[in-house]
Protein backbone atom coordinates (compact mmCIF):
# COMPACT_ATOMS: atom_id res chain seq x y z
CA UNK A 1 0.00 0.00 0.00
CA UNK A 2 2.77 2.50 0.84
CA UNK A 3 4.12 2.26 -2.71
CA UNK A 4 0.68 3.09 -4.12
CA UNK A 5 0.33 6.02 -1.72
CA UNK A 6 3.70 7.33 -2.88
CA UNK A 7 2.66 7.06 -6.52
CA UNK A 8 -0.57 8.98 -6.11
CA UNK A 9 1.07 11.62 -3.89
CA UNK A 10 3.65 12.25 -6.62
CA UNK A 11 0.97 12.27 -9.31
CA UNK A 12 -0.98 14.95 -7.42
CA UNK A 13 2.27 16.81 -6.73
CA UNK A 14 3.09 16.90 -10.43
CA UNK A 15 -0.29 18.54 -11.14
CA UNK A 16 0.49 21.19 -8.55
CA UNK A 17 4.06 21.75 -9.77
CA UNK A 18 2.92 22.22 -13.36
CA UNK A 19 0.44 24.89 -12.23
CA UNK A 20 2.93 26.76 -10.03
CA UNK A 21 3.06 30.48 -10.84
CA UNK A 22 0.53 30.09 -13.63
CA UNK A 23 -3.05 31.29 -13.86
CA UNK A 24 -5.65 29.56 -11.65
CA UNK A 25 -8.78 30.59 -9.81
CA UNK A 26 -8.70 31.37 -6.09
CA UNK A 27 -11.70 31.23 -3.76
CA UNK A 28 -12.11 32.28 -0.13
CA UNK A 29 -13.37 29.57 2.23
CA UNK A 30 -13.93 31.36 5.54
CA UNK A 31 -11.95 34.61 5.40
CA UNK A 32 -9.24 36.43 3.45
CA UNK A 33 -6.59 34.08 4.86
CA UNK A 34 -8.29 30.76 4.14
CA UNK A 35 -7.88 30.04 0.44
CA UNK A 36 -8.66 27.23 -1.95
CA UNK A 37 -7.62 27.08 -5.60
CA UNK A 38 -8.81 25.10 -8.57
CA UNK A 39 -5.50 23.24 -8.29
CA UNK A 40 -6.33 22.02 -4.75
CA UNK A 41 -9.57 20.61 -6.13
CA UNK A 42 -7.95 19.04 -9.19
CA UNK A 43 -5.23 17.37 -7.10
CA UNK A 44 -7.79 16.08 -4.60
CA UNK A 45 -10.02 14.67 -7.34
CA UNK A 46 -7.02 12.83 -8.79
CA UNK A 47 -6.27 11.23 -5.42
CA UNK A 48 -9.90 10.32 -4.71
CA UNK A 49 -10.40 8.84 -8.18
CA UNK A 50 -7.31 6.70 -7.58
CA UNK A 51 -8.62 5.46 -4.22
CA UNK A 52 -12.04 4.64 -5.65
CA UNK A 53 -10.40 2.62 -8.41
CA UNK A 54 -7.79 0.80 -6.30
CA UNK A 55 -9.65 0.56 -2.97
CA UNK A 56 -13.35 1.13 -3.72
CA UNK A 57 -14.56 0.09 -0.26
CA UNK A 58 -12.24 2.43 1.68
CA UNK A 59 -13.52 5.54 3.47
CA UNK A 60 -12.06 8.99 2.75
CA UNK A 61 -11.59 12.19 4.74
CA UNK A 62 -10.45 15.00 2.43
CA UNK A 63 -9.96 18.72 3.04
CA UNK A 64 -11.93 20.08 0.12
CA UNK A 65 -14.66 17.48 -0.42
CA UNK A 66 -15.22 16.36 3.17
CA UNK A 67 -15.90 12.79 4.29
CA UNK A 68 -16.95 9.88 2.13
CA UNK A 69 -17.91 7.27 4.71
CA UNK A 70 -17.89 3.66 3.71
CA UNK A 71 -18.19 0.96 6.34
CA UNK A 72 -14.55 0.02 5.98
CA UNK A 73 -11.72 -0.67 8.39
CA UNK A 74 -9.55 1.64 6.24
CA UNK A 75 -9.77 5.44 5.98
CA UNK A 76 -7.64 7.68 3.76
CA UNK A 77 -6.98 11.16 5.19
CA UNK A 78 -6.01 13.61 2.46
CA UNK A 79 -4.66 17.13 2.17
CA UNK A 80 -4.12 17.59 -1.57
CA UNK A 81 -2.25 20.89 -1.16
CA UNK A 82 -0.96 21.75 2.29
CA UNK A 83 0.29 25.31 2.01
CA UNK A 84 -2.28 26.76 -0.37
CA UNK A 85 -1.49 30.34 0.64
CA UNK A 86 2.19 29.79 -0.16
CA UNK A 87 1.26 28.23 -3.50
CA UNK A 88 -1.12 31.06 -4.37
CA UNK A 89 1.56 33.67 -3.67
CA UNK A 90 4.36 31.82 -5.46
CA UNK A 91 6.26 30.76 -2.33
CA UNK A 92 7.66 27.28 -3.08
CA UNK A 93 6.83 25.61 0.23
CA UNK A 94 3.81 23.30 -0.04
CA UNK A 95 3.07 19.60 -0.04
CA UNK A 96 0.70 16.72 -0.59
CA UNK A 97 -0.17 14.83 2.60
CA UNK A 98 -1.85 11.41 2.66
CA UNK A 99 -2.35 9.17 5.67
CA UNK A 100 -4.09 5.80 5.81
CA UNK A 101 -5.76 4.54 8.97
CA UNK A 102 -6.89 1.05 9.89
CA UNK A 103 -9.45 0.94 12.69
CA UNK A 104 -8.58 4.59 13.56
CA UNK A 105 -4.87 3.81 13.85
CA UNK A 106 -2.57 5.40 11.26
CA UNK A 107 -0.65 2.63 9.51
CA UNK A 108 1.14 4.59 6.79
CA UNK A 109 1.76 8.17 5.80
CA UNK A 110 3.29 10.07 2.91
CA UNK A 111 4.17 13.75 2.61
CA UNK A 112 5.47 14.95 -0.74
CA UNK A 113 7.51 18.17 -0.51
CA UNK A 114 6.73 19.10 -4.08
CA UNK A 115 9.24 21.77 -5.04
CA UNK A 116 12.17 19.94 -3.42
CA UNK A 117 11.00 16.60 -4.84
CA UNK A 118 11.35 14.99 -1.42
CA UNK A 119 8.95 12.24 -0.45
CA UNK A 120 8.67 11.47 3.25
CA UNK A 121 7.19 8.10 4.16
CA UNK A 122 6.39 6.04 7.21
CA UNK A 123 4.84 2.64 7.85
CA UNK A 124 3.88 1.93 11.45
CA UNK A 125 6.60 -0.05 13.16
CA UNK A 126 9.00 0.18 10.21
CA UNK A 127 10.57 3.62 10.53
CA UNK A 128 10.41 6.87 8.56
CA UNK A 129 12.30 7.76 5.40
CA UNK A 130 12.97 10.61 2.99
CA UNK A 131 13.68 9.49 -0.58
CA UNK A 132 14.80 6.19 0.93
CA UNK A 133 17.08 7.76 3.58
CA UNK A 134 16.18 6.76 7.14
CA UNK A 135 14.99 9.63 9.30
CA UNK A 136 15.87 10.27 12.93
CA UNK A 137 14.97 13.16 15.17
CA UNK A 138 17.92 15.08 16.56
CA UNK A 139 19.42 14.56 20.03
CA UNK A 140 19.31 18.13 21.35
CA UNK A 141 17.93 18.37 24.90
CA UNK A 142 18.37 22.12 25.49
CA UNK A 143 15.33 24.23 24.63
CA UNK A 144 17.41 27.41 24.58
CA UNK A 145 19.44 25.89 21.72
CA UNK A 146 16.37 24.69 19.82
CA UNK A 147 15.08 25.85 16.47
CA UNK A 148 11.29 25.62 16.53
CA UNK A 149 8.52 25.95 13.99
CA UNK A 150 4.88 26.93 14.33
CA UNK A 151 1.85 27.99 12.37
CA UNK A 152 -1.06 30.30 13.02
CA UNK A 153 -4.75 29.45 12.58
CA UNK A 154 -6.92 31.31 10.09
CA UNK A 155 -8.78 32.94 12.99
CA UNK A 156 -5.59 34.25 14.62
CA UNK A 157 -7.33 37.63 15.08
CA UNK A 158 -9.40 35.89 17.75
CA UNK A 159 -6.22 34.57 19.39
CA UNK A 160 -7.50 30.98 19.94
CA UNK A 161 -5.79 28.95 22.68
CA UNK A 162 -3.70 32.03 23.53
CA UNK A 163 -1.71 31.43 20.34
CA UNK A 164 -0.09 34.87 20.36
CA UNK A 165 1.05 34.68 23.99
CA UNK A 166 2.42 31.18 23.40
CA UNK A 167 4.36 32.38 20.37
CA UNK A 168 5.81 35.30 22.33
CA UNK A 169 6.87 32.98 25.15
CA UNK A 170 8.57 30.43 22.89
CA UNK A 171 10.34 33.23 21.04
CA UNK A 172 12.31 34.20 24.14
CA UNK A 173 13.12 30.70 25.42
CA UNK A 174 14.41 29.16 22.17
CA UNK A 175 17.13 29.90 19.64
CA UNK A 176 14.58 30.86 17.02
CA UNK A 177 11.17 30.19 15.48
CA UNK A 178 10.26 29.70 11.84
CA UNK A 179 6.84 29.71 10.17
CA UNK A 180 6.85 27.78 6.89
CA UNK A 181 3.14 27.60 6.10
CA UNK A 182 2.79 23.82 5.64
CA UNK A 183 2.12 21.79 8.78
CA UNK A 184 2.92 18.55 6.96
CA UNK A 185 6.40 19.83 6.07
CA UNK A 186 6.85 21.11 9.64
CA UNK A 187 6.27 17.58 10.94
CA UNK A 188 8.74 16.14 8.43
CA UNK A 189 11.45 18.63 9.37
CA UNK A 190 11.10 17.58 13.01
CA UNK A 191 11.42 13.95 11.91
CA UNK A 192 14.54 14.85 9.91
CA UNK A 193 16.22 16.59 12.85
CA UNK A 194 16.02 20.08 11.32
CA UNK A 195 13.58 21.41 13.88
CA UNK A 196 13.58 20.39 17.53
CA UNK A 197 9.89 21.08 17.99
CA UNK A 198 6.66 22.13 16.28
CA UNK A 199 3.43 23.30 17.85
CA UNK A 200 0.17 24.59 16.43
CA UNK A 201 -3.52 24.97 17.33
CA UNK A 202 -6.74 24.58 15.34
CA UNK A 203 -5.45 21.82 13.08
CA UNK A 204 -7.56 19.33 11.14
CA UNK A 205 -7.15 15.57 10.64
CA UNK A 206 -5.60 16.03 7.18
CA UNK A 207 -3.02 18.44 8.64
CA UNK A 208 -1.56 15.90 11.02
CA UNK A 209 -2.44 12.32 10.07
CA UNK A 210 0.62 11.51 7.95
CA UNK A 211 3.01 13.90 9.69
CA UNK A 212 2.30 12.57 13.17
CA UNK A 213 3.24 9.03 12.13
CA UNK A 214 6.39 10.22 10.34
CA UNK A 215 7.61 12.01 13.49
CA UNK A 216 6.82 9.04 15.72
CA UNK A 217 8.52 6.57 13.39
CA UNK A 218 11.61 8.82 13.38
CA UNK A 219 11.79 8.54 17.17
CA UNK A 220 9.91 11.71 18.09
CA UNK A 221 6.92 12.41 20.29
CA UNK A 222 3.54 13.94 19.37
CA UNK A 223 1.00 15.03 22.03
CA UNK A 224 -1.30 17.95 22.72
CA UNK A 225 0.10 21.08 24.35
CA UNK A 226 -0.39 19.53 27.79
CA UNK A 227 1.69 16.47 26.90
CA UNK A 228 -1.33 14.16 26.59
CA UNK A 229 -1.90 11.53 23.91
CA UNK A 230 -3.91 12.61 20.88
CA UNK A 231 -5.62 11.22 17.81
CA UNK A 232 -5.96 12.86 14.40
CA UNK A 233 -9.01 14.81 15.54
CA UNK A 234 -7.10 16.75 18.18
CA UNK A 235 -7.17 20.50 17.52
CA UNK A 236 -3.71 21.17 18.92
CA UNK A 237 -0.37 19.43 18.59
CA UNK A 238 3.14 19.45 19.97
CA UNK A 239 5.67 17.41 18.00
CA UNK A 240 9.27 17.24 19.18
CA UNK A 241 12.43 15.17 19.24
CA UNK A 242 11.24 13.93 22.63
CA UNK A 243 14.18 15.48 24.47
CA UNK A 244 12.76 19.01 24.70
CA UNK A 245 9.14 17.91 24.98
CA UNK A 246 8.63 18.44 28.70
CA UNK A 247 10.39 21.81 28.53
CA UNK A 248 8.11 22.94 25.72
CA UNK A 249 4.99 21.73 27.55
CA UNK A 250 6.09 23.75 30.58
CA UNK A 251 6.79 26.92 28.62
CA UNK A 252 3.68 26.69 26.46
CA UNK A 253 1.59 26.63 29.62
CA UNK A 254 3.62 29.09 31.69
CA UNK A 255 1.56 32.28 31.39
Amino acid sequence: MIEKVKIIAKTAGNIIREAYRKNFDIELKTNESNLVTTIDKEAEKTIIDFIKKEYPTHAIIAEESGSQKNFSEYTWVIDPLDGTTNFAHGLPIFSVSIGVQKFNDTICGVVYDIMQDKIYTAVKGKGAFCNGRKLNVNSNSNLRRSLLVTGFPYDIDENPNSAIQRFNRMLVVSRGIRRLGSAAIDFCYVADGIFDGFWEVHLNPWDLCAGKLIVEEAGGLVTNLNGENIDIFSKEILATNGKVHEQMVKELNSF
